[in-house]
């Protein structure tokens, strides 16, 4: 970020008083999730720009409003030297340096946990990375070295938790015609998990009433008069960014219901990570116990149908 892109600093002046103990923590952890960097006791400093000039005035008015002062105001360096003495109090370095030191920790610790397990850490990690990225304003080498040290810890974590996940085609998606996919024999691999669970579901209510499901110990055991999906080499799999829910949902048409799409994000979420949705974490949840509770895949997708019929009515209604 060039200097001219900066433009300005801002400064934000607090003042608490000494019995608002829970207002001055809940200023504090605001300050500290926009990325202000304390100049002193009551005094924060942040590079102006986008949405944080309102966030910091919000901040400054919440301080008003518990009986304080909050005092806003924009500054601006008088040479470039200043400005690069002021743009070194946002050196990440440190903080990057204790994410990497909690992924060795944690890639140590994922022997010992179940897989719902594994995959709540991931996402608590994925957080954690994402929100120092969001406060690096000035990125430099350390940003871009814990950026290829999480892709590595991130693809051990999902090739563990999906051995055989398919890898993402490149192309476009073709329309189909569903007529043509009636009364077929659909082919995944066994001990279904999101995608694959969402996605028979899908077939079944959306594509082909009368859908025959083989679960497969080995992908290579797929039927060549099966209908193979998310799997490499599958009729159906990840393109691109989409999942095989949303490449089934491409594929027939059907991303243009809006609770179909809501769900296709939910399935997102949960399999490749992305934009979080509300519900994700209830139906990994249950899914997970289902999943655990279940003699064989037929029981487990027989239970999910309930589950997503109620979520797709929900998604619907909102």
């Amino acid at each position: 970020m060039s200097r001219d892109e900066t433009g300005r600093w801002l400064l934000l002046i607090t003042s608490l008083p000494t019995d608002s103990s829970t207002a001055r923590m809940r200023v504090w952890r605001g300050l500290k999730a926009l990325g202000c960097v304390a100049l002193r006791d009551g005094v924060y400093l942040l590079p102006a720009g986008g949405e944080r000039d309102a966030a910091l005035r919000e901040l400054g008015e919440e301080c008003n409003r518990e009986g304080g002062q909050g005092w806003m105001m924009a500054v601006q360096p008088p040479n470039d030297e200043e400005e690069y003495g002021l743009r070194q109090l946002f050196d990440r370095s440190a903080e990057y340096a204790g994410l990497r030191k909690s992924w060795k920790e944690a890639q140590g610790s994922l022997a010992g946990l179940s897989a719902p397990e594994v995959a709540r850490l991931q996402r608590r990690l994925q957080r954690e990375f994402d929100a120092l990225q969001a406060i690096d304003f000035f990125p430099g080498p350390a940003g871009a070295e814990a950026t290829a040290a999480w892709q590595e810890l991130d693809k051990r974590i999902r090739q563990l938790l999906s051995p055989d996940e398919p890898q993402q085609a490149p192309g476009g998606i073709a329309r189909l015609d569903p007529e043509r996919y009636r009364g077929r024999t659909w082919a995944t691999r066994r001990r279904l998990w999101v995608d694959r669970v969402a996605s028979a579901w899908l077939i079944r209510r959306f594509i082909d009433p009368e859908a025959r499901f083989r679960w497969l110990a080995s992908v290579s055991d797929c039927p060549k008069s099966a209908l193979g999906f998310d799997f490499d080499g599958a009729t159906f799999s990840h393109v691109g960014d989409r999942v095989t829910f949303e490449t089934l949902l491409a594929s027939f048409g059907l991303d243009e219901d809006r609770a179909l799409a809501r769900l296709g994000a939910l399935v997102h979420q949960l399999d490749v990570g992305g934009e979080p949705v509300p519900e994700a974490a209830g139906f990994e949840a249950v899914m997970a116990g289902a999943r655990d509770r279940a003699d064989d895949d037929d029981t487990l997708l027989q239970e999910m149908t309930i589950v997503l019929d109620s979520l797709y009515v929900h998604f619907g209604r909102s």
